[in-house]
């Protein structure tokens, strides 16, 4: 019967010393790395197989967040759509009208604020509702001088625009304040969703992930009892044993992060072009983004993490469970 392959080149030991215990430690550890390389290297469908699966099952989750980050981005600048309407009563005078749009403007959360007079705003009426003719017949105008303003950057969340409102109306020249933030609470309920949904894929993709590789590192175990059992019999100890199904699950999971990241990127690129196309029938222009380097390096290190990990779970498990025969 023939020795492992990490028992092959195992020189005979001299004197210990510091410096010749750490040689020998990183040069085992280098011939265990390589050589799990090359085993790997000589099952190319099943390395194959088992890489995609860890690239696709990562690259999901990373996708997911990708969308969320882009939805993100498209509607930064959907605060400037939050308009608020402040009709004042019956009847203001212009000068009353406009010490009441100074002292509005004057405050911190208004970003911008325009006063609409009733004639300006019976015009719009007039060019908007169709019924122009009709309104010709009106004896005067029915209409309050209205104060329309946006919510200052950073204070376009639902709730402060709400506050915003609630301080509004307890001035007592305003009858009525009209904000519509309902749109805006519903868009930020559903990225709240969205991030949810991704961190929940992150964590049963990467239980995913760990199932794939200890199954993997449980069939090369089966594979290489006879191996195990005389390592085992000569003296090898647990650590020594474990060492070479580490590396493959390490090798495994960093091919997988690889694969991971050029599915991604491949994926911006096939829809970088539908969807500059859809930006552009919107009036806007608009580019997906992709993922930042230091993010790059999550989802790689992510995937040899998880990968080591698995490794080490089915190694611990099933090692154990061989023992040398006599």
């Amino acid at each position: 019967m023939s020795l492992p392959e990490e028992l092959r080149n195992v020189r005979p030991a001299g004197p210990r010393t510091l410096g010749g215990a750490a040689s020998t430690w990183f040069e085992r550890h280098a011939q265990t790395l390589v050589g799990s390389l090359g085993r790997l290297a000589r099952q190319p469908l099943a390395t194959t197989l088992t890489i995609a699966v860890i690239g696709i099952a990562l690259a999901l989750p990373v996708g997911l967040y990708l969308v969320v980050a882009n939805a993100r981005a498209v509607t930064a600048d959907l605060g400037d759509t939050v308009q608020l309407s402040v009709y004042l009563r019956l009847p203001t005078t212009a000068e009353q009208a406009r010490k009441v749009a100074r002292a509005i403007k004057a405050r911190d959360e208004v970003g911008e604020s325009v006063l609409v007079s009733p004639d300006e705003g019976l015009a719009e009426f007039r060019a908007l509702s169709g019924i122009g003719e009709a309104l010709k017949a009106l004896a005067e105008n029915p209409l309050p001088w209205v104060v329309k303003l946006r919510p200052a950057e950073g204070q376009d969340s639902a709730a402060a625009v709400e506050a915003l409102a609630a301080d509004l109306r307890k001035l007592p020249e305003v009858e009525l304040v009209q904000a519509d933030t309902a749109w805006v609470r519903r868009l930020h309920a559903i990225l709240d969703a969205l991030r949810q949904i991704v961190v929940l894929a992150a964590a049963v993709l990467a239980l995913g992930v760990l199932a794939i590789v200890g199954n993997t590192i449980r069939l090369e175990i089966n594979g290489r009892r006879t191996e195990i059992e005389v390592t085992k019999l000569v003296g090898g100890s647990d650590a020594f044993v474990r060492r070479p199904f580490l590396y493959s699950g390490f090798w495994q999971g960093l091919a997988g992060g690889l694969l991971a990241v050029a599915l991604i990127e491949i994926g911006l690129a096939i829809l970088e072009a539908p969807v500059a196309r859809v930006a552009a029938a919107y009036g806007a222009a608009f580019a997906l983004s992709g993922l930042a380097a230091r993010e790059y390096l999550v989802v790689i290190g992510s995937g040899a993490v998880l990968g080591l990990l698995g490794a080490w779970l089915a190694a611990a498990f099933h090692l154990r469970r061989i023992e040398p025969r006599a």
